[in-house]
């Protein structure tokens, strides 16, 4: 199965994610999914991948906010 949504993040698709989500800074994505503010950097300088686990959660509420309008 090769679902997109279940995928690791790129550096660059975790800016836009957050771009897109509205989230300016690595504290405000870090405290709205509830990991430490290094965790965010560590991804997105690419030294640590981003967790399936977030970049579905990520993916699913971009989904969401683009069926909201």
């Amino acid at each position: 199965m090769n679902d997109p949504l279940l995928a690791s993040m790129s550096p660059d698709e975790l800016r836009a994610a957050m771009r897109t989500l509205g989230y300016r800074t690595q504290s405000d994505l870090a405290a709205a999914i509830g990991v430490s503010r290094s965790a965010v950097s560590l991804w997105l300088e690419g030294k640590v991948g981003v967790p399936r686990p977030v970049a579905m959660l990520l993916r699913m509420l971009i989904a969401a906010r683009r069926r909201a309008f």
